[in-house]
């Protein structure tokens, strides 16, 4: 895997191609290979790196399903036929999140015991590592058994990751009582805390987790968990209240600064202290999310990623297929009773 390149849908996302080219050729001046996939007349200008030829491109607004299914010589799918055949190391995609998942999904196929692969979306956590939401948006209706493989796959994630031991998972829910939430949450908590008696036990231990509980909405930020689980439709709501209210905050922030003369000399003490912060929240950052429990490296930028982004997120998966990720993954899966359900 140390030398097979990073395969990257030129085409995916609002900046594509030129962003995504240049986040590439930044990522290759790093040493990390890297190989474009598009359609040459629409790619244009490769600089320098290599490109494997397609015809077609699954626009953002196409059904995810019906895309990879009727164009099979897109982008998205050539990337991900390049990872099952051994030819890419990892798939890096800002283009149709439907589309990518699906094309990893069906070209790659799913570890062996997985129910539903899950979309991992990192969390900031200012001066510590990350926190991972699992799922983010890849299955709006789960089952209590997908939940507990989530949690599984979200902690040997985070685990391989951000090098956190014994990680520790939270159920998101309306209250942190066991007796709150909806008739899954109830039964998800119950086979969490079957799964992990208490935190520091030998069941802990053995299981790679550590279950602290429900958490609430108001907590994400910072997470006092390493992994918050949930389903996907929660998951995406609650992932995009986050984006745009950190949006809103620090917009309304900066503008304030430029009311006055006063509020300008503030700008000038507190800037170098808010912008360290600005860039650890901003998403260009986080390296993309990642889609857990298919048989390769999946990694999803957002939509808008620059040049800055698509690096970004070519290093996580980089790093990831390089660490070993999936068989972390599948083992994680088949240890739980999840994985043998």
């Amino acid at each position: 895997m140390a030398g097979l390149p990073v395969a990257v849908d030129a085409m995916g996302g609002d900046r594509a191609p030129q962003e995504i080219v240049a986040g590439a050729r930044l990522a290759a001046e790093e040493g990390i290979p890297v190989v474009l996939v598009g359609p040459p007349e629409l790619v244009g200008d490769t600089a320098g790196l290599e490109l494997v030829e397609c015809t077609e491109v699954i626009a953002m607004h196409e059904d995810p399903a019906q895309g990879v299914r009727r164009k099979k010589d897109s982008s998205l799918v050539r990337a991900a036929e390049l990872v099952r055949d051994g030819r890419a190391s990892a798939m890096m995609s800002a283009g149709n999140t439907g589309a990518t998942m699906a094309s990893a999904l069906l070209r790659m196929g799913r570890l062996p015991g997985v129910a539903r692969p899950c979309i991992a979306t990192p969390l900031p956590r200012l001066g510590r590592a990350p926190a991972v939401l699992v799922d983010a948006g890849a299955n709006a209706e789960c089952t209590s058994a997908m939940l507990v493989q989530f949690a599984q796959m979200g902690a040997a994630y985070v685990a391989a990751r951000y090098q956190v031991t014994e990680p520790s998972v939270a159920l998101l829910s309306i209250g942190e009582e066991s007796s709150k939430g909806t008739p899954l949450v109830k039964e998800v908590h119950s086979l969490l805390a079957e799964l992990v008696p208490s935190p520091g036990s030998a069941a802990a231990t053995s299981s790679g987790l550590r279950f602290l509980g429900n958490i609430e909405g108001r907590d994400l930020l910072p997470s006092p968990a390493d992994v918050v689980v949930t389903d996907g439709f929660t998951g995406n709501v609650a992932l995009k209240a986050l984006e745009g209210s950190l949006r809103f905050l620090l917009h309304t922030l900066f503008e304030v600064f430029g009311t006055d003369d006063a509020t300008k000399a503030a700008s000038e003490v507190l800037m170098p202290h808010l912008l360290p912060i600005a860039s650890a929240l901003d998403p260009e950052n986080t390296g993309g999310a990642m889609l857990l429990g298919v048989e390769g490296v999946c990694v999803i930028s957002h939509g808008s990623s620059t040049s800055v982004a698509t690096l970004n997120a070519i290093r996580v998966a980089h790093e990831l297929a390089r660490g070993g990720l999936v068989d972390h993954l599948a083992e994680a899966v088949s240890a739980g009773p999840a994985g043998q359900a």
